[in-house]
């Protein structure tokens, strides 16, 4: 314990005495800060805080976030309830930066999802055999999601510890859609009506957000960044079209019909983002 705490004590001087003199180098000479002219790539440090918090609390969810959990959680979400919650602006992005100068930077960043879903149930062959035998029904999900931002930083500051502020502008589409195939076609001994195709309402969000936070250069180069932001939204669906199919005591009949509801939101609220953490990159 004695050793820890002088241990933490001898990294807090050395912090110290970085920001009182301005040689903020390595033991090999490297600059530890962001220059003028460079490029940085941002990624969402949220995940890996998660993984390193489940490996020691002994968590079950260490692992990188799976396929099925990606889908089950935007596109067929989103197809189910209909709510589009699935694919608003936000979500982990990939973000980037380029300094112009020593207090201002342009910064970028993009979020892409696609994906698929698929299930599939035996049916009984129609009409029926002995023995029975048995058809596929099977059900496809697909969405996409896309998320583009771009925006202006300032900073202030020439320590390990920078302040950020600046304004972002977002701008989001999403659609997704489900079909039905079936192993039993509509006859004469199999008549019925039963929906085909479903195409939810393309989402569309925009959002410009005020940040403001730290950076804290923690090695040469690369930095931990939390920021808080504050804004405004707008998001928009238009309604499903379902394609349905039927059969008419002579042919299959199909039909398209536009449903459900359309629906524009407005808010302005932190919830636009929140509060992030993200680990920069800096190089030439």
């Amino acid at each position: 314990m004695k050793k820890t705490v002088l241990f933490t004590a001898a990294l807090f001087a050395g912090s110290v005495a970085f920001a009182q003199t301005g040689e903020i180098t390595s033991n090999r000479g490297e600059n530890w800060l962001s220059q003028d002219g460079d490029w940085a790539i941002t990624f969402d440090a949220a995940p890996l805080l998660n993984y390193a918090g489940n490996l020691f609390n002994n968590g079950n969810n260490a692992g990188v976030m799976s396929m099925n959990n990606l889908i089950s959680s935007r596109g067929y979400k989103y197809m189910t309830d209909g709510d589009g919650t699935g694919l608003g602006i936000g979500g982990v992005v990939i973000g980037g930066k380029k300094l112009i100068d020593a207090n201002t930077a342009y910064r970028g960043q993009i979020r892409l999802g696609f994906g698929s879903h698929k299930e599939t149930n035996l049916t009984a062959t129609i009409p029926a055999t002995d023995p029975v035998s048995y058809v596929d029904d099977v059900t496809k999900y697909n969405f996409m999601g896309i998320d583009l931002g771009v925006g202006l930083e300032k900073r202030v500051g020439s320590t390990r510890v920078v302040g950020v502020y600046g304004a972002m502008f977002d701008i989001g589409f999403g659609s997704a859609k489900k079909t039905m195939e079936y192993g039993n076609a509509l006859s004469a001994t199999n008549p019925g009506n039963r929906d085909t195709e479903q195409k939810m309402g393309s989402t569309m969000g925009l959002g410009l957000r005020a940040f403001a936070g730290v950076e804290w250069f923690c090695a040469p180069k690369i930095s931990l960044g939390a920021e808080y932001t504050w804004g405004v939204t707008m998001s928009s669906k238009g309604h499903t079209s379902t394609t349905n199919e039927s059969w008419n005591g002579t042919a299959v009949e199909s039909t398209t019909t536009d449903g459900g509801t359309k629906t524009n939101d407005f808010g302005i609220d932190t919830g636009v983002s929140g509060a992030s953490i993200g680990v920069n990159f800096y190089f030439q």
